[in-house]
């Protein structure tokens, strides 16, 4: 990365610290330059800094299963309403309706500036042939499910592809954080789930898939980034691989945002088991806003292993399936507060007691074996983005509206890397037995 640009600013700063001298905006200004993404500073400080950090908390994860089952279940909770009630009294009211967007000023350049770090950081880092996502990187497995729509829901849920009772078939993405493919128990504790059901008909949001609706979710509560313009500098940070830079970077600290984040990623035994969150809202029909869940319906019974292998998570997922089928009730919950349940802010976890969770579908994952090295090269032939979606189910704000470029671009950018050519799938795939 280009560094010669602010390193004589850099060196400067830096003597300035050594002599006591850094007094004042115009030195503080000096220091705030030396200390961004691409500064002398970053990787002489803050990337060595970031380092050792994840250094730690790896070493940490060795020792998670004495307390995080207990601390997850009695103090996660209370430390998580506490952090965002913190975030709330910080915020200002937008004065938006139940279901209104606000655009961001210079919205474009930021979702362009996002798309060009991560497209840098793709070519820089994989080799073509093995180009990965940037996010949601490494891939557990794709299962095959259907997507049942509930009876009798309420008419206010009753609308696009919950309107009639009827079963789909879908491939289920299982997925890791990114941007790197480690070895599970050296993750960042995160998981994702992207459902592609297939077979909807009517008009779509996107042109080059015409009979999917895809649903994508993550396993924090709130996502790591309020909006685009934040995202933006997540992404330098990221591409400079010093990615705790950008909640203690000086002058311009994401301390809340990151306490969140480490609070929803402990070490995962099983991606089946766990609940996911859309982070981001969703239209459901005409001015009403909803935020999507999955949620397993049986309780967790995997343990972690005593020494997990580089692929454990996978190997539990074919365990649950080996025994039969799995399922998750795939939820929605309808905005009733427009500043407590925000559109433009995906660090906020809309409250489950202003409007609870309402179970919509069911999702039925088969009983397979999925890990054929013939079904997980489709998963690079699979492109998930919100976007491929009926009208009534429309993405809101600022962060959905940044993926309808981001996803379809960098899908292309990393499939063509790959010489992969894009497909829409059917739910009719066969691949070869392991």
């Amino acid at each position: 990365m280009e560094i010669r640009g602010h390193s004589w600013v850099a060196i400067r700063a830096i003597f300035s610290v050594v002599r006591g001298r850094l007094t004042g905006r115009r030195q503080r200004r000096r220091l705030a330059t030396a200390l961004k993404p691409e500064g002398l500073l970053t990787y002489v400080i803050i990337r060595p800094l970031s380092d050792a950090i994840l250094l730690l908390w790896r070493v940490e994860r060795r020792f998670e299963f004495l307390y995080r089952p207990q601390f997850d279940r009695w103090v996660r909770p209370r430390l998580f309403a506490w952090a965002q009630a913190l975030q709330n009294k910080r915020r200002r009211d937008e004065k938006l309706q139940l279901a209104e967007e606000g655009q961001l000023d210079g919205e474009e350049d930021y979702i362009q500036s996002i798309i060009d770090e991560i497209t840098l950081f793709t070519r820089e880092n994989w080799l073509p042939g093995g180009a990965q996502r940037f996010g949601n990187t490494k891939t557990f497995g794709v299962l095959r499910a259907d997507f049942t729509v509930l009876d009798g829901l309420p008419a206010n849920v009753a609308r696009g592809l919950f309107a009639v009772p009827a079963s789909y078939p879908a491939w289920v993405r299982f997925s890791g954080p990114g941007p790197y493919a480690p070895p599970d128990i050296e993750d960042f504790g995160q998981c994702s789930v992207a459902i592609k059901v297939m077979g909807v008909p009517g008009e779509k949001l996107m042109a080059d898939e015409r009979q999917t609706q895809d649903l994508i979710m993550v396993s924090p509560a709130s996502f790591v980034t309020p909006n685009i313009v934040e995202n933006a500098k997540l992404q330098k940070w990221v591409r400079a691989k010093a990615p705790i830079g950008y909640a203690i970077a000086p002058f311009d600290t994401h301390l809340l945002h990151l306490f969140m984040q480490l609070l929803y990623s402990p070490v995962h035994a099983n991606p089946l088991e766990i609940q996911y969150y859309s982070n981001v809202p969703f239209l459901l029909g005409d001015g009403q806003a909803v935020q999507y869940s999955l949620k397993p319906q049986s309780p967790p019974r995997t343990r972690i292993p005593v020494r997990p292998g580089e692929n454990y998570l996978r190997d539990a997922m074919l365990d649950t399936v080996r025994r039969g089928d799995w399922s998750f009730d795939f939820m929605v919950q309808v905005q009733t507060d427009p500043h407590l349940m925000p559109i433009e802010d995906a660090t906020v976890k809309w409250p489950e007691e202003l409007s609870p969770y309402v179970p919509v579908a069911t999702l039925r994952l088969h009983a397979e074996r999925f890990d054929s090295d013939a079904q997980l090269r489709f998963a690079d032939a699979l492109r998930f983005n919100p976007w491929h979606s009926l009208p009534a189910h429309r993405p809101l704000g600022n962060s959905n509206r940044a993926r309808f470029r981001m996803y379809h671009e960098l899908a292309t950018l990393r499939q063509s890397m790959n010489r992969v050519e894009h497909v829409e799938p059917t739910g009719h795939e066969m691949f070869d037995e392991v």
